[in-house]
């Protein structure tokens, strides 16, 4: 093994693969390991790899999101990719569904099947969605409620209190919902 005094020799050793043996095979590319072939389906995973990150990095996704957004690609490689970001925690469908129902929850007035609704629709795995519903019945049926409360005020003056029941059922609200919202802004 050659002696490294400065920056230049590390150059020499990086740049000319001097360390190499003569009988390896190497990669034209910078910084390859000797006996390291590179080929164009490497690049082709590395490259469709990167721009997966991208994707995923820049906002939470789905399986079915990434799926759709390169359908174009290589599919066995694009599901060897998604396989990985799901091991390494990038693609998490469970948290994807939490943070997705508290940004409704903060934001929106929506029922809780419009809630699965706009959910299965962005490919959620519907079986995680129902047990997340199921674990969070509770909080989900108080939002609901506050939810109804809102667009019961919000209309009351505009329409008559069976024009908005309609509404309300056609939205994906539950009666109950509806009753006890309509009970409590009675009670005020």
């Amino acid at each position: 093994m050659k002696k490294i005094d400065n920056i230049e020799d590390i150059n020499k050793i990086l740049n000319n693969s001097e360390e190499i043996e003569e009988n390896s095979i190497s990669s034209n590319i910078k910084g390859c390991k000797a006996g390291f072939k590179v080929t164009d389906e490497i690049l082709e995973l590395d490259k469709l790899k990167s721009k997966v990150f991208k994707f995923v990095t820049y906002k939470k996704r789905t399986s079915n999101e990434i799926r759709k957004k390169f359908e174009n690609e290589n599919q066995d490689m694009l599901e060897e990719i998604i396989e990985y970001f799901k091991a390494q925690n990038y693609i998490n469908e469970e948290e994807y569904i939490e943070r997705s129902i508290n940004e409704f929850i903060a934001l929106k007035s929506l029922s809780i099947k419009e809630i699965t609704y706009k959910l299965v629709q962005k490919g959620v795995d519907r079986n995680l969605l129902d047990k997340y519903v199921c674990n969070n019945k509770e909080k989900l049926l108080e939002f609901e409620i506050n939810s109804t409360k809102k667009l019961i005020v919000k209309n009351k003056g505009k329409k008559e209190l069976e024009d908005i029941k309609k509404y309300l059922y056609q939205k994906g609200y539950m009666s109950e919902s509806i009753s006890i919202a309509i009970d409590e802004i009675d009670e005020t």
